[in-house]
């Protein structure tokens, strides 16, 4: 079986997280990187997938020469080989910028099976790994917690609202978009690391259909604290009037 894993970088939860000139972006100049936790739990259900059916374990990561630094933690996890669709501009690419750059990498490689994590820390558009099984023309599901591979077919547990689960059988090849918590992560050992020096990175330059955006961000800033302390004067009973009266008229929590 040949899976392939869609990885992204993004900046670390402990970055402090400055906004651009443009102010349509983060200052991403001096941040720090790491991979993107849902990719990571794709990546360890493609390698368990391998341990189980055997084949190979390809991650794909589509943006500048800096996402090398997770691609390289992918080979060392366990990953066989990495494609990089090399391209600034996928930086800030949408979702259908990132899923048409994927798209040109892998359609040549007669995948099995598409793995992605549910949606990227960052912009949280939760929407590569749909429009990518579209421009493959495979089918697909999401927010997936159990895989299973039987000969041709899979069976797949979806999370759903509410707490209720839905199992789905489907064709391969497919598109499956994986829920964090799926797994229990494993991390590069130094034998891993020193392996993935001498693993095949194919560098692949972004198409120009990648350029093209669905999707535009107008502007981003910081949370505002709006949060006021009222202080209500008067007696203990003045004061339990005019609080009722508050929470009734200006706050409408009561009627």
């Amino acid at each position: 079986m040949k899976i392939a894993v869609c990885i992204k970088q993004v900046v670390t939860r402990e970055w402090q997280v400055r906004i651009d000139e443009s102010k349509t972006w983060v200052r991403d100049r001096d941040a720090s990187w790491e991979l993107n936790e849902p990719d990571a739990y794709a990546l360890e259900e493609a390698l368990r997938l391998k341990e189980k059916h055997g084949g190979e374990v390809i991650a794909v990561s589509a943006g500048p020469a800096r996402v090398t630094q997770v691609i390289r933690e992918a080979l060392a996890r366990g990953a066989d080989r990495a494609i990089h669709v090399d391209g600034e501009h996928l930086a800030q690419a949408d979702g259908f910028g990132a899923a048409s750059a994927l798209a040109a990498a892998l359609a040549d490689e007669k995948i099995d099976l598409v793995l992605t994590g549910l949606q990227s820390d960052d912009q949280g558009f939760a929407q590569v790994g749909v429009i990518l099984a579209e421009k493959l023309g495979m089918a697909h599901a999401t927010i997936i917690m159990d895989v299973q591979v039987t000969g041709a077919e899979l069976r797949v547990k979806r999370e759903l609202e509410g707490g209720w689960f839905q199992w789905i059988a489907m064709p391969l090849p497919a598109v499956l978009t994986i829920q964090s918590g799926i797994n229990q992560l494993r991390y590069a050992t130094l034998k891993g690391i020193m392996a993935a020096k001498k693993k095949d990175v194919r560098v692949v330059q972004a198409p120009a259909a990648s350029t093209e955006s669905r999707q535009k961000i107008l502007s981003i800033y910081m949370p505002e604290k709006s949060k006021q302390t009222k202080l209500i004067p008067g007696s203990p009973a003045e004061a339990a009037k005019e609080l009722v009266r508050v929470l009734r008229d200006d706050a409408r929590v009561l009627s």
